[in-house]
């Protein structure tokens, strides 16, 4: 382990204490940000203990669980080639209980090169839903694959619920878009997280157009930032949390699967040289904090490592 001369932050990824969980956050068509930050990683010969992952981040979290070392490039070839349509057929209504039929996630995940149970992966992982009777997460870490998978990304009233084990599950983003606090149940003494959209950044403080969808667009947004924020800072009180940033501003329409290239390569760049600057020292909240910041550690905020422990 390398230190500084005279820093006692320790440097890097190599300074996480293990176990070390990678936390795949939700997001839809913004998953494929999670491929740039993956690429950071792999180059940087990072290897979770574990995979935890939520919505589309438990598709993408899979797969980087069945193909360790070279899940980026896997996963890139999947999003620039994906559309809408693939994923949200149109013409194909499911049932009373959704708007589409899951006919293409399942198609796309039979095409992923998986397993067909979630103890055959290579990492251990665990896909976050939601028990749609209870309100509790369902932390779903053996068993079938695929309904794992369907469940964790089952939108409500857009995708089906799943039936799985006697509970109707549907998309884990409702109660763990950034799933920490799964990880920290999972044993993880440290983690490392992707999230992507614009709920995982700093909110501008926009006043929305007095138009029903702008209004209802901005709460939304405001319940998943201060949801992935509690979380954030309720870990980070006891285990370093690491959040990789995807230098993404302009993010495309939640439908719109023509920017993956975009997305990717913006988050490969932005993430990996926030870990060329990374420092550790300690449970905390490591990420950036602005555009001139470069990862985050004790402090206050700038350019040099800062930390929100303890706020």
């Amino acid at each position: 382990m390398t230190r500084d001369k005279g820093d006692p932050a320790s440097v890097g990824l190599c300074a996480l204490p293990r176990p070390v969980a990678a936390v795949v956050g939700a997001g839809g068509v913004f998953g494929a940000a999670h491929v740039g930050v993956g690429y950071a990683l792999e180059q940087r010969g990072f290897h979770p203990d574990m995979i935890i992952g939520t919505s589309v981040g438990a598709l993408n979290g899979a797969i980087a669980a069945a193909h360790p070392d070279r899940a980026a490039p896997w996963l890139d070839n999947v999003w620039t080639q994906l559309r809408r349509r693939e994923v949200y057929p149109l013409g194909y209504l499911s049932s009373r209980a959704s708007v589409f039929t899951d006919r293409g996630l399942r198609r796309l995940i039979a095409r992923a090169g998986l397993p067909s149970r979630i103890e055959q992966l290579a990492v251990p992982f665990t896909a976050v839903a939601m028990d749609l009777v209870t309100g509790a997460p369902a932390l779903l870490d053996e068993g079938d694959l695929e309904s794992a998978l369907l469940a964790s990304t089952a939108i409500p009233g857009i995708l089906p619920p799943v039936d799985r084990e006697g509970r109707t599950l549907v998309d884990g983003g409702v109660i763990a878009y950034v799933p920490v606090l799964a990880a920290q149940q999972a044993g993880a003494a440290s983690v490392v997280v992707l999230s992507t959209g614009p709920e995982s950044s700093a909110l501008s403080p926009v006043v929305p157009r007095r138009r029903a969808g702008a209004i209802a667009a901005r709460a939304g947004l405001l319940l998943l930032h201060h949801q992935i924020e509690r979380d954030l800072r309720e870990v980070s009180r006891h285990i370093p949390t690491v959040v990789l940033p995807t230098g993404i501003e302009a993010w495309p329409a939640p439908w719109d699967f023509g920017h993956s290239q975009r997305l990717i390569s913006t988050a490969e760049l932005t993430a990996g040289r926030f870990l060329d600057g990374l420092r550790i020292s300690g449970p905390g909240l490591y990420r950036l904090h602005g555009p001139s910041a470069t990862s985050a550690g004790p402090g206050e905020a700038s350019t040099s490592p800062i930390s929100e422990a303890g706020l």
